[in-house]
C-alpha cells in the first residue's frame, strides 16, 4: 500500500471564515479523531495531500508529523468544492500498526472476455479487512476468456495475503452476458426519451467540523 509522510499543523481558527483563510494559505482544514481521543483540528499542505491521495486514494496511510511527534492516520472522508473539485476538508481516523481496519478497495479488471459477450461490472469496490499498514490500493480480478453466463462473486476474488473479505460473499462483482443484437437494442430503445437533469450547485461552503 501507499504510505506518505506529511506535515500537519494545529489549527486554531474554526468556522467557515477560518476554513477559507486556511485554504487561501494553501492548506486543507482537517480533523483527526479515533481511539477514544478528542478530535484534533489540523491543517495539511494542499499540494502534498492531493499528491498523496492521487497515488493511494482513501487507503493511503499517512504519517502525520505534528507537534513534535507523529501519528498514523487514514483519510475517512474528503469534501470537495462542487465546482472546482478542489479539496475543502478532510476527516482523518487514527490507526495503529497491527490494528485491523475495514476499507473499500477498488476492483481493477484485467484480461479480455469472449468477443461474443458483454461485460457487466456490477461492483467497482470490494470491502476487505486488513492490517492498517498493509491495505491494498486495488484488487485485480481476472476476466480473461470468460463467456456469457459467467459470474464472479466477492467470495471468488483472490485477496492478498493477510486480507479477508468483509462483506457478503454472494455480492456480484462481474457478470458476463450475451451481446444484444442490433434488433434487440433498437427494440429496447424505441419510444424512449432521455432528459438530462439540471446540475445542482451548492453555493454554500461545507460546514467546518
Amino acid at each position: 500500500m501507499s504510505e506518505v509522510r506529511i506535515a500537519a499543523e494545529p489549527r486554531t481558527e474554526f468556522g467557515k471564515g477560518g476554513a477559507r483563510r486556511t485554504r487561501r494559505a494553501g492548506k486543507v482544514p482537517a480533523v483527526l479523531y479515533g481511539h477514544g481521543t478528542d478530535p484534533v483540528h489540523i491543517s495539511l499542505p494542499s499540494r502534498d495531500f492531493a499528491h498523496a491521495i492521487k497515488g493511494g486514494g482513501l487507503n493511503v496511510l499517512l504519517t502525520l508529523d505534528i507537534a513534535g511527534g507523529s501519528q498514523l492516520a487514514l483519510p475517512k472522508a474528503i469534501q470537495r468544492d462542487p465546482i472546482r473539485g478542489s479539496i475543502d476538508h478532510v476527516d482523518l481516523v487514527l490507526v495503529r500498526k497491527g490494528e485491523r481496519v475495514t476499507v473499500d478497495v477498488h476492483v481493477v479488471l484485467v484480461g479480455d472476455i469472449d468477443r461474443a459477450a458483454m461485460l457487466e461490472h456490477s461492483a467497482e469496490t470490494i470491502s476487505v479487512e486488513a492490517d492498517a499498514t498493509e491495505l491494498p490500493n486495488s484488487i485485480e480480478v481476472n476476466v480473461d476468456g470468460l463467456t456469457a453466463g459467467a459470474t464472479i462473486h466477492a467470495r471468488d476474488v483472490k485477496l492478498p495475503a493477510g486480507t479477508t473479505l468483509a462483506e457478503d460473499g454472494d455480492k456480484v462483482i462481474v457478470h458476463v452476458i450475451n451481446t444484444p443484437s442490433a434488433a434487440q437494442m433498437e427494440s429496447e430503445g424505441a419510444g424512449t426519451t432521455t432528459e438530462a437533469a439540471a446540475p445542482v450547485v451548492d453555493d454554500e461552503a461545507p460546514a467546518e467540523a
